[in-house]
């Protein structure tokens, strides 16, 4: 099964919800690539990656953030850990752990710990659902991990350096 079909078993309506979570990861999984074209040093894995970033977000359906239509009855914070779970579910395991350590920088016990785990977490902090068409400069991303704590906006700007 590949990543659209896992998409297409879970946003089976061509609705706003569906379109925002393919553009955002869309936006994600292009900004990875280009981290991968420039750092051929790093040895990602390119395929993995953009597979990783296009199901990052798969968990926000059960999430209650109005604002982008998502009409579930979870706190948003737990898109990540909810698409874990399902994608864990369908198999695969490397794509869940990306899907549970994305948000902010990390959250406690899931923190981004390979390559490809940092590139998709730090590729995600660039662009809004709720702002889909701004994309946010290294500087404007730091200062939106802030409400995460400074460490996270510490380990972002290491990333920054890796990465850009």
């Amino acid at each position: 099964m590949d990543y659209q079909a896992i998409i297409d078993k879970y946003y089976t309506e061509n609705d706003n919800l569906r379109q925002l979570l393919l553009k955002h990861s869309r936006q994600v999984a292009d900004r990875c690539l280009l981290i991968c074209d420039r750092h051929p040093e790093l040895r990602i894995d390119r395929e993995f990656v953009e597979e990783a970033a296009m199901l990052h977000d798969i968990g926000i359906r059960w999430c209650s953030a109005p604002g982008i239509f998502c009409n579930g009855t979870e706190p948003y914070i737990r898109h990540g850990q909810i698409g874990g779970e399902l994608l864990r579910r369908e198999g695969w395991e490397r794509h869940a752990r990306v899907a549970e350590r994305h948000t902010g920088t990390g959250l406690p016990g899931l923190e981004p710990e390979n390559i490809e785990e940092q590139v998709v977490c730090y590729a995600d902090k660039f662009y809004s659902k709720s702002r889909p068409d701004r994309v946010l400069t290294v500087l404007e991303a730091a200062q939106s991990l802030e409400k995460f704590g400074h460490e996270g906006v510490e380990k972002f700007l290491g990333w920054a350096k890796m990465f850009e």
